[in-house]
């Protein structure tokens, strides 16, 4: 028996499975958010509010820009004076998520927007696009629909998993086209914890924000109904 030919055997089989399982793992981390990653960019931010006059290391946005969706972070602008380099979970880092600012009036708030959804959506509105219109099936508010996804070409029902609850929640669709992710499962269990007082016509998604690290991307405004208590979707 050749030892030597067994060690060397050996040293490779070990390079080759090192080399397989890294990805995995880099790619578990790439997908788990972390709350000390999310105050050191916290941390970078404020600092670089703190020396540029009370500018704010955003990217661009147009004006009508959904609202969660409005202010993602530069890191161009932070790393690497501020922050070494951006998060491993972070888009610019090859993660799923990607670093937003809320209440950038009066407390600009690092928060995190899942990516994955966005896949889905995309999805959607190709198979859509090669529909020729969007087949609409349940009405569940005056410009909100469920779709037919069986004229789709989808054979189940596609979901997003909810950065809250890591429930899968139903994607809906707008008369313009336009589909979204549908929070209203995530928003009545958190109606049920939060002590925060309700305003009757007001949008209710910063419940979701003010008590988790995420923002809910890619969602239409809700209010509360004030005969179910429930949420509902905001008419336009």
């Amino acid at each position: 028996m050749n030892w030597k030919v067994i060690g060397i055997l050996l040293v490779f089989t070990s390079l080759f499975l090192t080399g397989c399982m890294y990805p995995s793992e880099k790619l578990t981390q790439n997908q788990i958010p972390y709350q000390d990653q999310l105050q050191a960019v916290q941390q970078a931010v404020n600092s670089f509010k703190e020396e540029n006059g009370g500018i704010l290391p955003i990217k661009t946005r147009e004006a009508d820009t959904p609202i969660y969706q409005k202010y993602p972070i530069d890191f161009k602008k932070i790393a690497p004076k501020y922050l070494a380099e951006p998060p491993g979970n972070a888009f610019e880092s090859g993660g799923i998520f990607q670093y937003v600012l809320v209440d950038v009036e009066t407390n600009p708030t690092v928060k995190l927007l899942d990516l994955r959804m966005a896949d889905a959506i995309r999805d959607i509105n190709v198979r859509i696009k090669t529909n020729g219109y969007p087949p609409y099936k349940d009405q569940l508010a005056d410009h909100v629909y469920t779709l037919d996804y069986n004229k789709l070409g989808y054979k189940q029902e596609p979901y997003a998993v909810s950065p809250f609850s890591n429930k899968n929640l139903p994607f809906v669709v707008t008369t313009n086209a336009e589909v979204y992710v549908d929070y209203r499962q995530d928003l009545y269990q958190e109606l049920k914890k939060t002590d925060k007082q309700i305003i009757t016509g007001e949008d209710i998604r910063n419940i979701l924000v003010e008590s988790s690290m995420f923002v809910p991307a890619y969602s239409l405004p809700y209010i509360v109904d004030p005969e179910t208590n429930e949420p509902v979707f905001l008419k336009n």
